[in-house]
């Protein structure tokens, strides 16, 4: 059924492609070529998976190359990103802006068609992906967003949220942990919107997988509580059709595909074995490919004609989705006006409410943990920002970071916005990446900081596609106490410091709490870690608004030029605060300086920068609770930290910070042997 013949005058037979399969491969050899002419990429997932994509994007996936923002398409997520060349191909034959040149500038500096897809980088791609596993995860969150719009914004006859969420992956996909964590919740989630394909070739890098992956994934997956489907020949695009409509019939519960293929399929030399993953095909490969698959052109990156046609028929029922899709927005508009409304405010990036000028979010008193006060800010911010949802991995009562006023999500519950992620950190982080990139929807995410650990690969996504997702971090630091050092932070600060585009936000009490929510509600372009106490800590005179500026001057010395800089974040700044008094006493004139933020800070113009830490004043002490690198930027080689140079004991907090020099006498001692 993959070829058609008829017979021919004298009794010979001439054998030519159906069209679809004369489009599978012309996705397959626009995908080598492109992968040859680079001299880098992976041509086995191309060759072997192209039938079920293309069954996916033919006859399936609702899109519009058109308005690929459009807000109720279908979501497509290549997991397995490293066959990056197929997706290209599927982007420049459905209309997409990706065309032939980029195709071959494929991995070249400044193309539009890197190694891996990166979103907001090519059209049509949904997600930056290729860390195996963590497309899976983002799917799912995907699949979440799609059931809070619907329940928010659906009424009968107004289905304006209807789509599905599809994802291919590979067996290294189902390796990782991340996926496992995610299809779990999935499954307990009863995201029936959410369809998998398992590219199932059992190749890896090293070979079969049987030397370390040889379980039944369907029965795993059926335990999670998905729906579980086999299509036998993977280049039966009608078999694999029929699997993805009868998945989408399945609205209780998610579904997997696996779909049984060859990876290198067409490619004589190479087919079914490792040798086809990594590594261009060679030219003599690709032409003995095209003649075992019957095509017959000779010029490469060719589209025929037929192919052409075929697709343009195809956007078309996309382009007239969407038109139908506006007509019954508008509609819905007239007859739910404030719903309307409330729809652009959801999908708007920009606050529905000036928080600056809002008196009573930047009020608070008592000697609070700054992870109660996180809980007061957000309970706050849950009845001014309606489309704020999140949770924590199973900490909430711990993290404090639940909106008292909302209702927790569930398969019963669609309208709910607190999230119950379970035990699964690393998952959770890319769910809320693939939250958000569904649009609609602004997440946050809590957990202890030391397991921020579990979480960095995530987070590393989101600051890499610049989205704007808050991580709530409590038990910040020794303060944790009795749960001693496998639960105490140290080196987790300088790590997520050093992440670029990630801002680092550790606030000494209430009112910097207050700010370090704003600044992650307010900073668009990436996202923010809130790391918070867990014991008490008191009000200080002076703090507020001053911390949206990232460092600033707590407690001034009373000469012009200071004989000494205090500088510190969080429970700290506690310290130099007093000691700045016993400081005085002792003829030391100091400037305190708390520094929430030293991304925020590094922003600021030089003169600001240069009113807060004067460069002639070198003699500086830095403290904090945390391994000392990358404090030297600031304290300079004449400077002191105090720090932790080791890990943590299990003891109570204060007799913690009295152990490792975390008083205000080590302080005033640091000081003073600065000043001889």
């Amino acid at each position: 059924h993959y070829y058609l013949c008829r017979q021919l005058k004298g009794g010979g037979m001439e054998i030519f492609m159906n069209i679809d399969q004369l489009s599978v491969n012309t996705l397959r050899f626009l995908s080598v070529e492109a992968i040859q002419k680079a001299k880098s990429g992976h041509p086995g997932l191309p060759m072997g998976a192209a039938p079920a994509a293309y069954a996916l994007w033919a006859r399936n996936l609702k899109i519009n190359p058109a308005d690929s923002n459009w807000a109720d398409r279908d979501r497509f997520i290549l997991s397995a990103g490293h066959g990056s060349a197929l997706l290209y191909s599927l982007l420049h034959l459905f209309g997409f802006k990706v065309t032939l040149d980029d195709l071959k500038n494929f991995r070249q500096l400044g193309s539009v068609t890197p190694g891996h897809p990166e979103y907001e980088l090519t059209d049509g791609v949904e997600i930056s992906s290729g860390p195996l596993g963590q497309g899976i995860a983002a799917a799912v969150g995907m699949a979440i967003a799609e059931t809070v719009l619907a329940a928010r914004f659906n009424k009968p006859g107004y289905d304006i949220v209807d789509h599905y969420t599809y994802a291919l992956c590979g067996d290294g996909c189902l390796m990782e942990g991340v996926a496992s964590e995610a299809a779990s919740l999935a499954g307990t989630l009863k995201l029936g919107k959410l369809v998998l394909l398992y590219d199932c070739n059992h190749i890896t890098i090293e070979g079969d997988t049987k030397t370390s992956f040889d379980e039944d994934v369907l029965k795993r997956f059926e335990a999670y509580g998905w729906q579980t489907l086999t299509v036998e020949d993977g280049n039966d695009v009608d078999a694999i059709d029929a699997a993805i409509k009868e998945a989408k019939a399945d609205t209780e519960r998610p579904s997997i595909i696996k779909v049984i293929t060859q990876i290198g399929y067409g490619a004589p030399n190479k087919q079914g074995k490792a040798s086809a993953h990594g590594e261009p095909l060679g030219v003599e490969e690709i032409a003995l490919a095209k003649e075992n698959l019957g095509w017959k052109y000779k010029k490469e990156f060719y589209v025929p004609k037929q192919v052409k046609e075929h697709i343009e028929q195809i956007t078309k029922e996309g382009a007239k989705a969407e038109k139908e899709w506006k007509k019954l927005f508008t509609a819905y508009g007239k007859e739910y006006p404030e719903d309307a409304a409330q729809w652009k405010v959801w999908h708007n990036k920009k606050l529905p409410v000036d928080l600056l000028k809002d008196e009573d979010y930047w009020t608070y008193e008592g000697d609070i943990a700054t992870r109660a006060s996180s809980e007061k800010v957000l309970n706050k911010l849950s009845k001014l920002i309606p489309n704020l949802i999140g949770g924590s991995a199973d900490l909430a009562p711990s993290n404090k970071s639940v909106m008292k006023d909302r209702e927790y999500y569930s398969p019963e519950n669609r309208s709910g916005s607190n999230m119950h992620f379970g035990i699964r950190e690393f998952a959770m982080t890319v769910i809320a990446n693939g939250m958000y990139l569904h649009g609609g929807l602004r997440p946050y995410i809590a957990g202890f900081f030391v397991f921020s650990d579990y979480m960095k690969a995530g987070l590393r996504m989101s600051a890499l596609m610049g989205l704007p997702i808050i991580s709530v971090f409590t038990h910040d630091s020794i303060g944790v106490g009795e749960d001693g050092p496998t639960h105490q932070p140290i080196e987790q600060l300088a790590a997520l410091r050093s992440m670029p585009n990630y801002t680092v936000i550790r606030p000494c009490d209430s009112r910097e709490t207050a700010a370090a929510w704003y600044l992650g509600l307010t900073r668009t372009g990436g996202p923010t870690g809130i790391v918070l106490s867990r014991q008490n800590l008191p009000l200080l005179d002076g703090t507020g608004k001053n911390a949206l500026k990232g460092a600033y001057i707590l407690r001034d010395s009373k000469k012009k030029k200071p004989d000494v800089l205090l500088m510190a974040t969080g429970s700290e700044v506690e310290l130099i605060y007093k000691a700045w008094d016993v400081l005085q006493e002792k003829g030391v004139d100091a400037r305190v300086i708390s520094m929430p933020s030293w991304e925020v800070f590094d922003e600021q113009s030089d003169r600001y920068k240069e009113s807060v830490m004067p460069s002639d004043v070198r003699k500086r002490v830095a403290v904090e609770a945390a391994c000392e690198y990358g404090w030297h930027k600031y304290v300079g080689l004449d400077g002191k930290v105090i720090a932790m140079d080791g890990y943590g004991a299990s003891a109570p907090a204060g007799q913690l910070f009295e152990k490792f020099g975390f008083t205000v006498d080590n302080v005033v001692n640091t000081v003073m042997e600065l000043m001889k």
